[in-house]
């Protein structure tokens, strides 16, 4: 089984159940995670953070859900197959780490055109950055 990477802080303002949820829905859209991929037992993900195995569990419950996850019967948990939802899986993972930057720009006074530019011009850099590396 591949291992699960998980990056959490418990000093965040975010409950750690939810950042499980978060990273794993994410590593599910971009395909970090593939269907059918089995994810570590609630204990073993329990021990491996040193989390009360029911903030796992509540993670696992919310994510099977959302449908990211299925449950098998005495088997782990595997990423759930979902044909056709790939595009829609990414877009709704990026609709949700723009919101911070939507706050910004709001608490900040940029025009939503102006802001727009911004992005496209930081996406295009980033486009380009990557072109160069790969020749």
């Amino acid at each position: 089984m591949k291992p699960l990477l998980l990056l959490l802080d418990r000093h965040a303002g975010t409950p750690v159940y939810r950042q499980i949820v978060d990273q794993v829905r994410f590593q599910a859209a971009s395909g970090v995670l593939k269907p059918g991929q089995e994810l570590p037992s609630t204990r073993a993900l329990a021990g491996a953070h040193g989390l009360n195995p029911m903030t796992v569990s509540k993670a696992y419950a919310e994510l099977e859900r959302e449908g990211v996850l299925a449950r098998r019967p005495g088997l782990p948990h595997v990423v759930a197959d979902r044909p056709g939802s790939e595009i829609e899986d990414r877009e709704a993972e990026l609709a949700r780490a723009l919101e911070t930057a939507v706050a910004a720009a709001r608490q900040l006074g940029i025009e939503p055109e102006r802001a727009a530019a911004l992005f496209q011009r930081l996406l295009h850099d980033a486009l380009e950055s990557k072109s160069r590396e790969t020749t």
